[in-house]
């Protein structure tokens, strides 16, 4: 795997990890920890929160980066 690949993953898997989470806690005064996080729709916003995250996200700061060791 390239490095590119490698800091896109762990930059980008951070940030999806961290906002689909951060936004479930929101739900915890309605619902219970069990039916907010083991349920289809957590799993859901995980999923798209970390094809963003890694695709979109860890891209941008991929080439960030690059340039500033330019």
């Amino acid at each position: 795997m390239s490095e590119r690949w490698r800091y896109q993953i762990k930059s980008g898997g951070f940030f999806g990890i961290t906002m689909a989470i951060a936004s479930s806690l929101f739900e915890l005064a309605e619902k219970s920890f069990t039916d907010v996080f083991f349920s289809y729709e957590f799993l859901a916003r995980l999923s798209i929160f970390l094809i963003l995250g890694i695709f979109v996200l860890g891209y941008f700061n991929w080439k960030e980066k690059v340039k500033k060791q330019s």
